[in-house]
């Protein structure tokens, strides 16, 4: 069962999220209301998922989110917010988040998103892909170099970054779920990463986004 901590400054908001992953199989393990408390309580508790708000009451979730991944870097951090600018999205992720869902999102959205994240999945509301493939192409213009990957390699990446599942690339490539997977573990080797949020985050730092 995942174990799920919900980090949220409103105490209603907070009781809802924990009521509904509960009812969906989750094992809602703590809750958080600022930044203090969300950190001390998850190294205590080194739940799968954090379900992270962004504005807390002595703080933001993007400090809350750098100090837990950097701490325990097997907890995956989703942020579920009322902003969609592209500025908390970005700070969210370049801080170690897995995802960013508004609060807009349908109860199975939501749902998904947590088990995704928990599988190490790099989970986006709809068209907040696009802010990060916009800062993608931003970068590369000025970005570093970065170790080389084949053609097939980068648009596998491109994908991964837009939130698709290994059998989703597949189908989207015409190629193998086997095939797919051998090219993210070849990305991931090259970049001397862990997980497919690391992609992203790379992604956005280095522009790997190349059309």
């Amino acid at each position: 069962m995942t174990r799920v901590m919900i980090v949220d400054d409103h105490p209603m908001w907070r009781e809802g999220v924990a009521r509904d992953l509960g009812s969906r199989g989750y094992d809602v393990c703590a809750t958080a209301s600022d930044v203090a408390s969300a950190v001390k309580i998850a190294l205590a508790t080194r739940p799968d998922v954090v379900v992270m708000d962004l504005q807390l009451g002595d703080g933001s979730g993007v400090d809350a989110t750098r100090e837990i991944t950097t701490a325990l870097p097997d907890t995956r951090v989703l942020v579920l917010s009322a902003s969609a600018e592209q500025d908390d999205v970005l700070a969210a992720v370049k801080n170690g988040a897995s995802g960013y869902l508004v609060k807009s999102a349908s109860l199975d959205e939501f749902d998904e998103a947590v088990r995704r994240t928990a599988e190490g999945d790099a989970i986006f509301s709809a068209g907040l892909a696009g802010l990060l493939l916009g800062e993608y192409r931003r970068l590369g213009e000025t970005g570093p170099e970065v170790p080389h990957l084949t053609d097939r390699e980068t648009e596998v990446l491109r994908l991964v970054a837009r939130g698709l599942t290994a059998k989703q690339i597949a189908t989207r490539l015409v190629l193998s779920h086997r095939t797919v997977e051998n090219h993210v573990q070849n990305t991931l080797r090259k970049l001397q990463l862990h997980n497919r949020a690391e992609l992203v985050r790379y992604a956005i730092e280095n522009g790997l986004d190349t059309d």
